[in-house]
């Protein structure tokens, strides 16, 4: 069967060379402070190059018809390689520097990952002033456009929810811990979980991802770039990340697919500003199947709603010492035999409905950082 075009070595363009040239001094300087480095960056990330005229063909030149969606920084495309594999073809902005940092730290990241729960990086193109990444196709889309939908929520019932949140998790703890990388997702959210045929859940977007050294737990960042309702306290106030930051907000998460709410749009009436917030008066309450999608209220475990609500207020804590490891939580999803702490009154990240601006409850906000929404 004829393989798709790809670029040899001969046909190699000068700005891959110095993406190559940028991604080896990236190494040594992470060499030069400690920092773990994988040895293969460099020829990994060079087989994965494809052909422009490749893409082109197809996608049919980037064809209307053949758009799947569009983000803050690009388009993503169907395509169909000439070995009838399908592709998701996400072509960035040519206008957008942060865009270019993106796609450069995406391919870095990408190319050493592999889990059934990570979508995965089939191949890149960086070729004249055009930065193209190539993925697995995953047919359902993310998981927001079923979840917040109010006909396409329907087809997930209880089950598959909790298979989704499974499924998260375990792709949380590969990047944490089990793969040769510590890696820091830094952007975790509804739109960044695509579904593939059977509803498995397959994380997506590492354009934000940073890689830790082996025995480093947390770094900082003058510029917070994220999404507003996913950001924990201390990175969305403070620049602070670590593989905490990541678990806050994949305790918002599981609390999105329990509801079918969307945090960034939530509103009760009453106290509740947010979705954390309103989980937790429930909870305090007495009332924890409140904040459980009503659509599911005859379908669904009890036991296992209670718990995974009782575990995303854990993940939502302030201190990040008190939120737990993605291990634990995955042990906490295939167990019932594990006793979750009660739970404390999380961490009240709001954001003022008349300005936009972000304010704490709890938070110092003397220090509050640029953030850039994506």
């Amino acid at each position: 069967m004829r393989k798709a075009p790809r670029l040899r070595r001969s046909q190699t363009p000068s700005n891959f060379n110095q993406l190559l040239g940028e991604m080896l001094t990236a190494s040594l300087l992470k060499a030069a402070s400690g920092q773990f480095v994988v040895v293969s960056d460099i020829t990994t990330v060079e087989s994965l190059q494809f052909d422009l005229a490749a893409i082109q063909a197809a996608t049919g030149n980037f064809s209307a018809d053949k758009k799947l969606g569009e983000g803050g920084f690009g388009e993503v495309y169907m395509g169909r390689l000439l070995n009838g594999q399908d592709v998701a073809v996400k072509k960035l902005s040519r206008s957008s520097d942060q865009g270019a940092e993106e796609f450069k730290n995406e391919v870095m990241v990408m190319a050493e990952l592999q889990h059934r729960n990570l979508v995965r990086l089939l191949g890149f193109c960086f070729e004249g002033e055009e930065k193209i990444v190539i993925y697995e196709y995953v047919p359902n889309q993310s998981l927001d456009y079923i979840l917040f939908d109010v006909e396409k929520r329907a087809l997930l019932d209880w089950s598959r929810r909790y298979k989704i949140i499974s499924g998260i998790a375990r792709g949380m703890l590969y990047l944490h811990e089990d793969s040769q990388l510590r890696i820091i997702h830094r952007d975790l959210k509804a739109s960044n979980v695509l579904l593939d045929a059977n509803m498995n859940p397959k994380i997506s977007d590492f354009g934000m991802a940073r890689i830790f050294g082996v025995d480093q737990t947390h770094a900082a960042t003058h510029t917070v770039v994220g999404t507003l309702g996913y950001m924990s306290p201390e990175y969305a106030m403070h620049g602070q990340f670590s593989m905490k930051s990541d678990v806050y907000s994949f305790g918002v998460l599981v609390l999105e697919i329990i509801s079918g709410e969307k945090n960034s749009s939530f509103h009760q009436s009453g106290s509740a500003e947010d979705l954390p917030s309103y989980a937790w008066k429930q909870w305090r309450d007495g009332t924890p199947m409140e904040v459980l999608d009503p659509i599911l209220r005859e379908s669904c475990s009890g036991n296992e709603v209670i718990r995974c609500i009782q575990m995303s207020l854990w993940c939502l804590q302030e201190d990040p010492a008190n939120r737990p490891t993605m291990a634990t939580i995955a042990l906490t999803l295939n167990s019932d035999s594990i006793t979750l702490p009660v739970p404390r009154e999380p961490a009240l990240l709001l954001r003022s409905r008349s300005n936009g601006q972000l304010h704490s409850e709890s938070v110092n906000e003397a220090s509050i950082t640029d953030v850039e929404p994506r």
